[in-house]
């Protein structure tokens, strides 16, 4: 018998929410006191007052990660002991899997089944794999002369400092927690002032697993106060950091200006989604495009906003597209039955409306949606929105506008599909639609992205590698690769005398 579905809304009434940082294995509030007011963008309402950390928490965040990685009380563990901790922590992600679904839906304004189902299992999956992966992990012996000895191992860097978007806040955080804290390190994590709870509770969750303090610490606040601090900082070795690119060049000025820390940035994308003539069914791709597109409200980095399809075919698919839309028609959130939610607040409620009226102004052609809805509730909801008539030279189809706004862009020739497409500053992902299998290896040979996908666009798994190239950024999240962004490599050359 199946059990009834929970009342979400009566669990949003009675939830508690703690919104102060965690340093050093506590909750504190801001060293001089200030806060911020967290509110929801299903309806406006506040949920709690956050911690606005600034340089001062920082430091004392960073202070508290040092001391940590340098006793030894997480860096020399070895990896089997550090691998048993975070199995716990992810089964104690598990365990709190409703109140951390609430807490993103809450606030980030995502459907609550898909926090559950994907942003909380994701989490999990991801804590528990690098947990699994670190203790098979093996350094290397050089073939050097026979009188030597040359071995090249692996080590933590230190501390890390993570900061995290908004958009994905729990699934961006793990991806940087994970490695660096099976490799060893310590990490601070600045959440995006946007969505900063689940941050604040998973690492409460990782205390309670038995991480020692202040190996994990969360400073919630402004990007141009603790993010700038914590870049800043000249006893943070390394800056994991997602988010725009051009937030991301600044992450760059910031290392040259202190102690040239590394910086692995993972930015902006503009995902070209590209569907040739042969593939043979045009409604599927259609489908799929719709629903990667307006998943999450539109707001992924890598969300296929720039549809090439073959003039022969664009019709027929624009057809099925705009026939799927509206099944994206943004509902109520908490209601465990909704496909998309909420954009994440005013400000960029703002932006997406301001991009739809860029569309407009500049000739492209509105095949459905386009409009702010739902104004009732005191959120901020948009409709699934789709542009055709759209160049590759509008605004629409150069900027990255985080929003549920698709522009499809007809071709005549692969190679001009293939020159729109790399006619990007961003190279984050792409797909191709071909039938063809030459067809299929050649343009995805020619394409500059970190990932394309060939048939479909949905696939993915911790498994493998999650980055871009150009201006999406450096580095990549996910699979055995990520540990080259949290550990450095050190050479000992070992003299061998004879008898």
């Amino acid at each position: 018998m199946n059990s009834p579905a929970p009342d979400w809304h009566a669990a949003a009434r009675a939830l508690r929410i703690d919104g102060r940082a965690f340093i050093a294995g506590a909750r504190v509030a801001a060293m001089d006191g200030a806060s911020f007011d967290c509110r929801s963008p299903i309806d406006g309402r506040s949920l709690t007052q956050v911690a606005r950390c600034g340089a001062a928490d920082v430091d004392a965040a960073v202070a508290s990660a040092r001391r940590a990685f340098d006793d030894g009380r997480w860096s020399r563990r070895s990896p089997a002991a550090r691998k048993k901790t975070l199995l716990r922590f992810a089964e104690g992600i598990v365990a709190a899997q409703d109140e951390l679904a609430l807490l993103e839906t809450l606030d980030m304004g995502k459907p609550i089944q898909q926090s559950l189902a994907v942003d909380v299992a994701s989490t999990a999956r991801c804590i528990a794999w690098y947990a699994e992966a670190v203790d098979k992990i093996y350094d290397e012996v050089a073939p050097a002369p026979h009188t030597a000895l040359a071995l090249i191992t692996r080590e933590a860097m230190g501390v890390i400092g993570a900061i995290v978007p908004w958009n994905y806040p729990m699934i961006m955080a793990a991806w940087k927690l994970g490695p660096a804290l099976a490799a060893g390190n310590s990490v601070v994590l600045k959440p995006s002032e946007k969505s900063p709870l689940t941050a604040l509770r998973l690492a409460e969750i990782a205390i309670a697993a038995g991480l020692p303090e202040g190996v994990f610490n969360v400073v919630p606040g402004y990007g141009d106060e603790a993010g700038e601090a914590l870049a800043l900082h000249m006893d943070v070795d390394a800056i994991g950091f997602t988010g725009s690119t051009r937030v991301g060049r600044r992450m760059l000025e910031y290392a040259g200006r202190s102690n040239l820390k590394r910086v692995y940035n993972e930015l902006g994308g503009k995902s070209a989604f590209i569907v040739f003539p042969d593939f043979r069914d045009i409604d599927r791709a259609a489908r799929t495009v719709a629903g990667s597109m307006f998943f999450n409200q539109g707001e992924s980095c890598n969300a296929p906003s720039r549809v090439f399809v073959h003039e022969s075919v664009a019709d027929a698919f624009l057809a099925v597209v705009a026939a799927e839309a509206p099944k994206y028609a943004p509902g109520d959130p908490l209601s465990g039955t909704a496909e998309t939610g909420a954009i994440v607040d005013e400000t960029q409620l703002r932006t997406v409306l301001g991009y739809i009226d860029a569309g407009h102004g500049e000739g492209a052609t509105l095949r459905t949606g386009g409009r702010r809805v739902r104004v009732e509730t005191g959120g901020f909801f948009v409709e699934p929105t789709v542009f055709e008539g759209v160049t590759n030279r509008m605004k629409i189809a150069r900027e990255e506008i985080f929003g549920p706004v698709m522009s499809v862009i007809p071709f005549e020739t692969e190679n001009e599909a293939i020159a729109m497409a790399n006619d990007s500053s961003y190279g984050l992902q792409a797909s191709v639609w071909s039938h063809d299998i030459n067809r299929a290896h050649r343009v995805a040979r020619a394409l500059k992205a970190g990932t394309v996908h060939v048939n479909q666009y949905d696939e993915d798994d911790i498994t493998v590698p999650f980055g871009g190239v150009k201006q999406s950024g450096n580095g990549r999240d996910k699979s055995l690769h990520a540990f080259d962004k949290v550990t450095e490599l050190k050479t000992t050359w070992i003299r061998i005398d004879g008898e």
